[in-house]
């Protein structure tokens, strides 16, 4: 093992891990007699600069890839550098919004726990070995279960943070236990070399076993149905900034991690292929295994959408109702990648699995467009919402009652985000569905894929109803106490560059999809 290679391949993630010991260095030592204002602000740019280092040291240096002894153990390029990137800046913004927060006098520890927390997902992203991917996701799940308990005086957050501690421990177990049997099917933990080693051999009643099992595990992650049972109570009783970061960084790290496992399935390294089976053998092999797996991500996809769609509408609280959207919205990307393009056919021309690949590309570009989108909108919806119950004490409906009159602005950034969640053209939930819905309809044939995005469109029409719910209250209704919202210049400028953002991006779509398509995806 190459001790230099290894530092080169993960400089960013050693640049956050730096600014973490310096964040800490800075509040416990040189600002220990500040005032909690100095230290907030002073921890959170200094986890920003850190952040910004990153992504220098991912895009500036070029940091390659690591490979012990024939197997990569992180990855680099494509989609992996479009989820780093991502999930950096979506960590730099979360911080910016903890400048107004109070709910803690330990700022120093909250950022440097957020930063290692987005180490671990830096690691996910780039993760192509079994170990790696549980090293990584160890370290975002226990960053995250601390951030969830931060608000000491809360006894929702306490509750929350046991819940999702308890629940994390079972679907860790769970993936472990799934790693193992891929272990054992093909004795080797690189996710190229577990395909090879299934494509050469065949499909196994093992093989589904193990399947279900990771499902379970990486459902969990990313609020899943019926793996989502923590989601309402921790978006609910975590601080807001807490709550941003679990629906934003853990979900683009998760998503990223299930769309490179589809890569490594479906996208076969023909370096890999042995003389004594042809190309075309080993690709009909992979996708006939890949049907009944596509088909477990499948029911777990419809299930997300109904459940979270259809729980939302009972919901007062706002916490609660971006919970269960956020579940609905996890189906909807699980559809996506369940139905990911596939070499199919007996036979396999060069054209058809040219054509295989292109359409590869469209879907994991759609899926990234959609994460990528949802993890910003739904930062500043969280954001709205930590104002609005500093302000009133309460993050329910009727906490946002005459909105437009006590902040102006505040509503109108809510409005915008609202909106492009539920899919309203022309921001960009709506491109986001638009493009992912197209790919789906485009690259998978059959009655069952275009039932389910009927259903999901059917569905997002649901969601509009109660997001307007929430706007209505901001809007038509008359506030019980019509005093001004104060909100922090930083906070403000924070959410009006985001509903911008979406406003923009929706007005032209291309400029993201030209930005994640600058990257290779499929060699």
């Amino acid at each position: 093992m190459n001790y230099a290679d290894l530092f080169r391949a993960t400089l960013p993630e050693t640049a956050l891990e730096v600014a973490a010991l310096l964040v800490l260095v800075v509040d416990l030592g040189l600002l220990r007699k500040a005032s909690l204002k100095v230290r907030t602000a002073s921890a959170a740019l200094l986890g920003v600069a850190g952040c910004t280092a990153a992504v220098w040291a991912m895009f500036a240096t070029g940091a390659p890839g690591f490979l012990a002894g024939d197997s990569t153990l992180l990855g680099e390029g494509g989609i992996i550098a479009a989820a780093q990137a991502g999930i950096l800046a979506l960590t730099a913004l979360t911080l910016l919004l903890l400048i107004d927060s109070d709910f803690t006098q330990h700022v120093g520890e909250f950022v440097a726990v957020v930063l290692m927390a987005a180490t671990g997902g830096l690691l996910i992203a780039a993760a192509q070995d079994l170990l790696v991917i549980f090293i990584g996701l160890e370290l975002l799940s226990l960053g995250l279960y601390i951030l969830t308990a931060f608000a000491k005086s809360s006894a929702k957050s306490a509750e929350a943070a046991m819940k999702y501690y308890l629940f994390g421990g079972m679907s860790a177990a769970f993936l472990l236990f799934g790693f193992s049997y891929f272990y054992g099917l093909s004795g080797t933990t690189s996710l190229a070399g577990i395909q090879e080693a299934i494509a050469n051999s065949g499909s196994s009643p093992l093989l589904y076993v193990a399947w279900i099992l990771v499902v379970a595990g990486l459902g969990f992650k990313v609020a899943a149905v019926p793996f989502h049972l923590w989601a309402p109570d921790t978006y609910e009783g975590a601080p807001a900034p807490a709550a941003a970061f679990i629906a934003s960084v853990s979900k683009v790290a998760s998503f990223t991690l299930l769309l490179t496992i589809c890569l490594n399935w479906l996208a076969f390294h023909h370096e890999f292929a042995p003389s004594s089976a042809p190309l075309t053998q080993l690709l009909h092999q992979t996708d006939a295994t890949w049907g009944p797996m596509a088909s477990i991500l499948l029911l777990v996809a419809a299930a997300s959408m109904v459940v979270g769609n259809l729980a939302a509408l009972a919901q007062v609280s706002v916490r609660r109702l971006l919970a269960y959207s956020a579940i609905a919205h996890a189906g909807y990307i699980l559809l996506g990648i369940a139905t990911f393009p596939h070499y199919s056919g007996a036979e396999q021309s060069f054209e058809s699995v040219m054509l295989s690949i292109a359409h590869i590309n469209v879907t994991t570009n759609a899926v990234l467009y959609y994460v990528l989108s949802y993890g910003l909108t739904t930062i500043g919806a969280f954001g709205v919402v930590g104002v609005v119950e500093r302000a009133t004490g309460s993050d329910k409906l009727d906490a946002f009652l005459g909105l437009h009159k006590r902040s102006p602005l505040l509503a109108a950034v809510l409005l915008v985000l609202f909106l492009s969640l539920a899919g309203i053209p022309p921001l960009v939930g709506f491109w986001a569905k638009f493009n992912l819905f197209a790919a789906v309809l485009g690259t998978a044939a059959g009655p069952v894929p275009f039932a389910l995005v009927a259903l999901a469109i059917a569905l997002s029409a649901v969601s509009l109803y109660y997001y307007l719910q929430v706007l209505k209250r901001a809007y038509v209704m008359n506030p019980i106490d019509e005093s001004p919202i104060r909100v922090h210049p930083v906070t403000l400028l924070v959410l009006l560059v985001i509903a911008c953002a979406v406003v923009v991006l929706g007005c032209f779509p291309a400029l993201l999809q030209n930005w994640i398509s600058s990257f290779y995806l499929i060699n």
